[in-house]
């Protein structure tokens, strides 16, 4: 019968599948969120600063949307074809909902308070029209690494 030496460090062994599985959804979500985010925030100045002041607001809202989603697109197949993560709908939807909660977050926790509006005098101060939009953008967030198609031979 072998007995480990109680001096020898106990080295115990984390790198199961389920585990790494767990990381690169995690890493392919942050991964995507940035992506979605870095285009969020450019196409947003874009919006404010060109679109919005020579012609409407609402104009603008609506100019951005589908930009957004193409960036959307891109950044899920960007992510999920970078780090290599199957095309099973648990681990997909897993990217989205990692994606989503950091947006959501950002979101609440970071823009509002810049901006000097609690939560609620934020939807206030929206539209049916920007909210429905916005809510299909999340949507369409969460989402979209399930529906981009994994290039298996890419690698």
């Amino acid at each position: 019968m072998n007995r480990r030496d109680p001096r020898e460090p106990l080295v115990v062994e984390h790198s199961t599948p389920a585990l790494q599985g767990l990381v690169r959804v995690m890493k392919a979500g942050a991964v995507y969120f940035l992506v979605a985010l870095g285009a969020g925030f450019t196409l947003e100045y874009i919006r404010l600063e060109l679109v919005a002041l020579h012609f409407s607001e609402r104009l603008a809202e609506i100019l951005e949307i589908p930009t957004v989603l193409l960036a959307t697109m891109i950044g899920a197949r960007w992510a999920v074809d970078r780090l290599t993560v199957p095309p099973l709908p648990g681990l997909r939807l897993g990217v989205g909902f990692v994606a989503l909660g950091l947006a959501l977050i950002a979101q609440f926790m970071v823009v509002l308070p810049i901006s000097g509006l609690s939560y609620a005098e934020y939807l206030a101060s929206q539209n049916p029209t920007s909210i429905s939009a916005s809510i299909g953008t999340l949507g369409v967030l969460l989402v979209m690494p399930f529906l981009t198609a994994y290039r298996w031979d890419a690698r």
